[in-house]
């Protein structure tokens, strides 16, 4: 396993997120088993919410699929997320996560496509798209046009 992961799978057992993670997969009667990478990978995830069909919370990913293939452009966006849970000091990320949601929901009315974490971790490998803001939101950060140099100076 390289430094790097070794390093994340420390930082997120020492910041409670992969015990937490644990805890969300087995409350949500998930089956645990390891991952590539230091990553922990709970399928058959039966509680309703988050509705992501996957979702990670430290170095545990996740999701109501019975496998995510290792190196999947899935797995690989879920563990961009493990990343930033050691990053983000661990289950602080949740709310930051959250408040990332409502800013882009609030500017694209899509949870994923102004969320700084989703954009952080892949869009298109999270199954998320670019959404342009709302026509509302467009008006409001249209620029006016610079105004010409013309080149001429008045003395």
């Amino acid at each position: 396993m390289r430094t790097r992961y070794r390093l994340r799978l420390a930082v997120n057992a020492v910041n409670g997120s992969t015990l937490t993670g644990a805890g969300v997969a087995l409350l949500g009667r998930a089956r645990l088993a390891r991952a590539p990478d230091g990553l922990w990978l709970a399928t058959g995830y039966r509680l309703p919410v988050p509705p992501a069909p996957a979702f990670c919370v430290g170095n545990v990913i996740v999701t109501r699929l019975a496998d995510i293939p290792a190196g999947s452009a899935l797995l690989r966006h879920e563990a961009r997320h493990a990343t930033q849970f050691a990053w983000c000091g661990g289950v602080v990320m949740i709310p930051l996560y959250l408040a990332a949601a409502g800013w882009s929901w609030a500017v694209t009315g899509d949870f994923g496509s102004r969320n700084v974490f989703e954009r952080r971790a892949g869009l298109a490998d999270g199954g998320y798209t670019d959404k342009p803001p709302r026509p509302a939101i467009r008006r409001l950060i249209v620029r006016t046009p610079e105004r010409a140099d013309t080149g001429t100076s008045r003395t």
